[in-house]
């Protein structure tokens, strides 16, 4: 009798992983099976996490200094720079041996930083002193600081690199900062609490995420002035507690992560009409793109987790459960 049940559970137990593997070929047929890699920075594990599409789990992670936040990726895409915020620097991260092999000066508490075009400076907000630090990467010191409003965070560089964008949390600021130069050029109010910014590939609109005021500013970059304000408050679809932090936008299509609403929106990025929701894990922040635009990825903070999103389907494709706190993301082909 006990062979007898034993060989019954086994059966069972190997019915049920049968089905799993079955469910998972469907998933990966569905989604097209296409390979990335995401990276995804852990501010409470102290890590960065590798997930290697089409696997759905953490493939390793790479060892960082203390509370990694922002992060951007080598024009050549060979290294990753990563804001470690509490050891005041900007590590540098090999992404062939998957180690740091650098350190960068940053100035006090970095957490967004942008890369410029050809790939000399790294510009940084410096959320402790209230500046943005320009940091030439050759020399690998910092060699201007413009002085900003309190508690700068989000930093966006425009596509011809005439332009350095950083948003001031507790001014509700946006600053248009002249590189040549390295002069503020002008100041501009925005909704509560700005956290991201993100040029348009051409260049010619900034996008500025507001996260109390959970709104979207738009600025036409020719008078630096505002052109429309994507409100989600006004939207009946929205969650109850939605802000507005991340943004991704790429392949004609973008995205803004709505933290503690739990959930990502997509926004046409010409009528600026907000399309539809996407579910996703507790506090979603940092959002990425897959650089085919066939999948977006959403760090979880609260859950620890990352959710996968089908774009050819615009539907959830998977979570993968990382632990700590995810913050940031950074995809690669």
């Amino acid at each position: 009798m006990a062979m007898a049940m034993a060989m019954a559970e086994s059966t069972v137990s190997s019915s049920k992983s049968l089905a799993f593997a079955l469910a998972v070929v469907i998933v990966l047929a569905a989604s097209g099976a296409r390979a990335e890699t995401a990276y995804v920075s852990d501010e409470q594990a102290d890590v960065v996490h590798v997930i290697v599409a089409p696997h759905w789990q953490v493939a390793a992670d790479i060892a960082v200094g203390k509370r990694p936040r922002g992060m951007a990726l080598s024009a050549d895409g060979r290294r990753l720079y990563v804001a470690v915020s509490d050891d005041n620097r900007i590590d540098v991260i090999d992404l062939a041996t998957r180690k740091v092999v650098d350190t960068l000066p940053s100035g006090p508490d970095p957490e967004r930083f942008a890369l410029s075009p050809d790939g000399r400076w790294l510009y940084v907000a410096n959320e402790n002193d209230n500046t943005v630090s320009f940091v030439d990467i050759a020399a690998k010191k910092i060699v201007h600081e413009v002085a900003v409003g309190a508690e700068p965070e989000g930093i966006a560089v425009s596509p011809d690199g005439r332009w350095v964008i950083c948003t001031s949390e507790s001014a509700s600021l946006v600053h248009f900062i002249d590189t040549a130069s390295a002069t503020l050029i002008d100041s501009v109010l925005v909704g509560t609490r700005p956290r991201d910014a993100l040029f348009s590939a051409d260049g010619s609109e900034l996008w500025v995420s507001s996260e109390t005021r959970a709104t979207v500013a738009i600025f036409d970059m020719g008078t630096r002035r505002l052109r429309h304000t994507i409100d989600f408050d006004d939207d009946p679809r929205a969650p109850d507690t939605v802000q507005a932090v991340g943004l991704a936008r790429g392949h004609g299509r973008a995205f803004v992560a709505l933290g503690r609403g739990n959930t990502v929106a997509e926004v046409d990025p010409d009528t600026y009409a907000v399309l539809r929701y996407f579910k996703v894990g507790f506090r979603n922040w940092g959002i990425g793109l897959a650089p085919d635009g066939s999948r977006l990825y959403a760090a979880n903070g609260l859950s620890g987790d990352v959710s996968v999103i089908d774009l050819s389907s615009n539907r959830p494709l998977v979570t993968i459960r990382t632990g700590g706190k995810p913050w940031g993301v950074v995809v690669t082909p």
